[in-house]
């Protein structure tokens, strides 16, 4: 059978990650959605997505396909529903479409489906808070995927463990003189990552392949640093994809950061407002701010963007993709796409000089910045000019 992870409506409400990727390829818990369902059904998987984006990301179709909303994680329960599922059926949680079967190129008409109940918990992704919010969630769950009926790497002893049965180290990871409490939730430590001396780390925590924590880092769960990211100073509930550094002290709390991010030293991140009071983000699609109903919220920063040292961010900012902020006092709680300043104001960063910095970043990790990621930085741009004051 041929699987194809969908979009779907919440892609907007996504934003800004879901400038740069398909919703499947948002990391929540150790791996991204699209790596869960792989893992699950034992395939591939290719994607339906915006125009833009189909070029890196192209839709595979065949004569039977299987088409599945991205928005939602796997379970074992739902997984199965998934697999057994015939022509003119489809399966729903609550309004929402959750997966289908059809043909190739066949137009599909819900209401002549067969419509199944979703078995089990939905663990579904609206918001990009969500993405934080459930983040323990879904680490619980990639865990035991990952390591059922495998064996840790053996801890050193010059480590402090507690609940070490709920700790696994993948092969090449080093982890020395940490302190490491999964009493709350487990400890994953991917291939060749590292955890260096003094870092203090209560789970549930993923530190995925080839990323470090850096001397003295303190972590507090559910947290995950990607693949190939640099994370230092204080970290509590917080999502950072992959190929992205906060390399020194300073707060990050209850955020999320995209890939080929860079943090200055000593960036905090206010998540609690002073009054106490509901915290509201940048909503893209109604182009104003919105309730997330939550009391703490952070930062939710687009790929490839970055700021200076000492940058201070007020609770609930949304920095889109490509942006330089720098400078002293508090910048602006919504930051658009390629803006370039601070709280004093900001100039549109011009993609000559963001490519140029792009390539650079990404050349240092071996990874070639490609004419399909210009073209979609480029699309970027220009879908969020009216943002700037250029």
């Amino acid at each position: 059978m041929n699987y194809i992870l969908f979009d779907g409506a919440v892609r907007s409400q996504l934003l800004p990650f879901t400038f740069t990727r398909p919703v499947a390829d948002i990391r929540i818990g150790i791996l991204t959605i699209r790596e869960k369902w792989e893992k699950f059904l034992n395939t591939t998987t290719s994607t339906i997505t915006e125009d833009y984006l189909s070029e890196k990301w192209p839709m595979v179709e065949m004569e039977e396909n299987i088409i599945i909303n991205a928005a939602f994680l796997p379970t074992a329960e739902l997984v199965e529903q998934v697999k057994n599922l015939q022509p003119g059926e489809g399966i729903f949680y609550e309004e929402d479409v959750v997966a289908f079967h059809a043909y190739e190129e066949q137009e599909v008409d819900f209401r002549e489906c067969t419509n199944i109940e979703m078995e089990g918990k939905a663990i579904l992704i609206e918001h990009t808070w969500d993405i934080f919010k459930l983040n323990g969630e879904a680490l619980e769950a990639d865990f035991e995927l990952l390591t059922q009926d495998r064996e840790s790497e053996k801890i050193s002893s010059t480590n402090q463990v507690i609940a070490p049965e709920n700790i696994f180290l993948e092969e090449g990871a080093k982890v020395e003189c940490a302190i490491l409490n999964a009493s709350e939730g487990p400890i994953y430590i991917g291939a060749d990552a590292e955890v260096m001396e003094g870092s203090i780390v209560r789970g549930p925590f993923a530190l995925c392949e080839h990323a470090t924590l850096k001397l003295g880092a303190k972590i507090y769960g559910p947290t995950t640093v990607g693949p190939h990211s640099k994370v230092g100073g204080e970290v509590n509930n917080s999502v950072i994809f992959g190929y992205s550094n906060k390399g020194h002290d300073g707060f990050l709390g209850n955020s999320v950061l995209g890939e080929w991010c860079n943090l200055g030293a000593d960036t905090n991140t206010s998540n609690l407002k002073n009054n106490y009071a509901e915290v509201r983000l940048w909503d893209y699609a109604s182009e104003k701010f919105a309730p997330t109903g939550l009391q703490f919220c952070g930062l939710m920063m687009g790929d490839h963007s970055k700021c200076g040292i000492n940058t201070m961010f007020n609770t609930g900012t949304v920095v889109g993709v490509s942006a330089n902020i720098f400078g002293a006092g508090f910048p602006r709680n919504f930051i658009p796409s390629f803006s370039w300043g601070g709280s004093g104001g900001t100039t549109t960063y011009k993609t000559d000089k963001a490519f140029e910095v792009a390539e650079k970043v990404m050349g240092r990790r071996n990874i070639e910045f490609s004419e399909e990621d210009k073209a979609i930085l480029e699309k970027v741009f220009e879908d969020t000019r009216k943002f700037r004051r250029e």
